[in-house]
């Protein structure tokens, strides 16, 4: 019983410890810009190299290959988040960020740098999974992705990836990597256009003629209605979310 005592005040110890850390960690600008661009180079090698994997092992079958885009995209979102939460907020989002800036938790210069990082990382992240599967590493897509139901698809998508953030943030914090991961992996079969879900990633799938690519000119009428599900997200949930004293 002793021994059993011991070890549960060691345990509430090393969580305080842990807990005091967290509130206590400071980063600059620079290392905030380089976990954004980083997480972002991840992000991206991983939807467009899981995509060109998937498509050359399916066997033309589509859905085997969505499948494994999906699993890669939902790993790394988990561990990326998990990892780079703590410096940045993890948002490798332009999405995401705008909401942050709304939120007040980052000013407008903060905000344009932030999205600047995400752009350079992730397209870097792009050539680089061109390399690996020694594909040419400069491409334009030519997959086109339009129309209003896949229009709806994304700001669907996108508002449902801004109000799991908040509303986990608001309540669960510690479970942001895994709601994150687990709804996008949701939304690759739930949505007609497979849950992009970001202005950054859609951009850098434009330089991508692979199974994730997106044909540039596509790319206007999907950012705009990514911005839009994620303002009504932000607005929803300032009203959803917030908790009232009682008298």
């Amino acid at each position: 019983m002793v021994i059993m005592s011991t070890c549960r005040r060691l345990r509430r110890k090393s969580r305080n410890i842990a807990a005091a850390d967290q509130v206590t960690m400071q980063f600059s600008l620079v290392q905030k810009l380089g976990a954004e661009a980083l997480g972002s180079f991840f992000l991206f090698a991983t939807v467009v190299g899981s995509g060109i994997m998937a498509e050359s092992l399916s066997g033309g079958n589509v859905a085997i290959a969505l499948l494994g885009n999906t699993l890669a995209t939902g790993a790394i979102l988990f561990v990326l988040i998990a990892v780079l939460a703590p410096i940045s907020g993890a948002h490798f989002n332009p999405a995401v960020t705008l909401v942050m800036a709304l939120r007040k938790e980052l000013n407008a210069a903060e905000s344009v740098l932030f999205v600047i990082a995400q752009l350079i990382g992730g397209i870097i992240g792009v050539w680089a999974a061109h390399y690996m599967f020694d594909l040419p590493v400069f491409q334009l897509s030519e997959k086109i992705r339009t129309g209003g139901g896949q229009w709806l698809g994304e700001l669907i998508a996108t508002f449902g990836l801004l109000f799991t953030i908040l509303g986990t943030v608001k309540f669960r914090p510690e479970w942001v990597a895994p709601a994150v991961g687990l709804y996008i992996s949701a939304g690759y079969w739930f949505t007609s256009s497979t849950s992009f879900a970001n202005p950054a990633i859609t951009i850098g799938r434009a330089f991508s003629n692979s199974f994730a690519g997106i044909a540039p000119e596509n790319v206007l009428a999907f950012v705009a209605a990514q911005f839009a599900g994620a303002v009504l997200a932000w607005s929803l949930g300032r009203w959803l979310f917030e908790v009232k004293s009682e008298a």
